[in-house]
């Protein structure tokens, strides 16, 4: 069984192989070549954590595992990251361990990627201006990614703690764009492209904010009562997911379906789009929105790259078991 640390993925995963590995296994899913499976999440009555597990397999890659991990709203304080995870591969013809990679890195970078994937597929060709909502850790993975799939000439900003903006702002003069941290009334009238990244249970952005022809990536709800836009916003825009099943349970659109505004068939999943099977942007005043939910297929399919990657350069550890 092959070993990749959190060091090692680092070194390894840039943007672009996650955009590939993302991209491709969103593909999969929308042609039922790939599937994930139930998701458990619990809390666990320690620490005020959550902890769980993402799975499911793809049958075109062969990427048969799991995700194990979850969220600990302590760590930061002790100088590591909330979001704690790890994947395991297993050989899909035996069922032997393939491989046990580090997950925070790569989690990182499959949801700044799953963005990505809808800015390209969804976003308007002509945007110029990112809005990011949330500073937090995520944030600078997202703006990063984000970036490259527009030619972005500013960013503009907004966090409830102004304090964290630094994050963005530091980002952005490292990526070479001018960033302003602005109010959500400036950021939604001026932003093209939308980044929510937040862990809100309360709408952030409303439906009067956002301006036609505005791309949103919400990239924050995933879990049942998360909430980063109105559900009215949700119902105004074209939706698109990772994956429906998710989007309609613990996704931004649970709030829309629950409220009546919309159903499971109003949503769209994006590796439709990628396949050329369902439509994505219909015009140029369309508000489209991207449920990112996070699936188990995001982290197989990335955490397999950095496992090829690591083999063929000879930094994957090995053991027998």
């Amino acid at each position: 069984m092959y070993i990749v640390t959190e060091e090692t993925c680092r070194q390894i995963i840039g943007m672009d192989d996650a955009f590939t590995a993302v991209e491709g296994v969103f593909a999969a899913m929308a042609s039922g070549a790939a599937y994930n499976f139930p998701v458990i999440r619990e809390a666990i009555g320690h620490a005020d954590a959550l902890y769980g597990f993402k799975s499911g397999f793809d049958r075109d890659g062969l990427a048969l595992g799991l995700k194990s991990g979850g969220y600990w709203p302590g760590n930061e304080a002790r100088g590591l990251t909330n979001h704690q995870s790890t994947v395991f591969l297993f050989d899909a013809d035996t069922g032997r361990p393939k491989a046990m990679v580090g997950g925070n890195y790569l989690t990182a970078v499959r949801t700044a990627a799953a963005a990505a994937v809808s800015i390209k597929h969804l976003a308007r060709d002509d945007a110029k201006v990112l809005g990011m909502v949330g500073a937090g850790h995520q944030s600078a993975f997202q703006m990063r990614a984000a970036v490259r799939q527009r030619g972005f000439e500013r960013i503009v900003g907004w966090n409830r703690n102004r304090e964290r903006l630094s994050r963005l702002a530091d980002t952005a003069q490292e990526i070479g764009l001018p960033f302003e941290a602005v109010d959500l009334d400036r950021l939604g009238g001026e932003a093209d492209v939308i980044v929510t990244i937040t862990s809100s249970f309360a709408p952030i952005l409303e439906k009067a904010q956002v301006r036609p022809g505005t791309h949103l990536a919400c990239m924050g709800t995933d879990t049942k009562g998360k909430q980063e836009v109105g559900a009215e916003l949700v119902a105004a825009a074209s939706a698109f997911t990772d994956e429906v099943a998710q989007s309609v349970t613990i996704g931004e659109c649970q709030h829309a379906v629950e409220a009546g505004l919309i159903g499971e068939a109003d949503i769209t999943e994006i590796g439709a789009v990628i396949n050329g099977t369902k439509p994505g942007r219909a015009s140029d005043e369309e508000i489209t929105l991207f449920d990112g939910t996070g699936v188990g297929l995001q982290d197989l399919a990335v955490a397999s790259a950095a496992v090829e990657l690591a083999v063929g350069r000879g930094v994957a550890a090995s053991v027998d078991l």
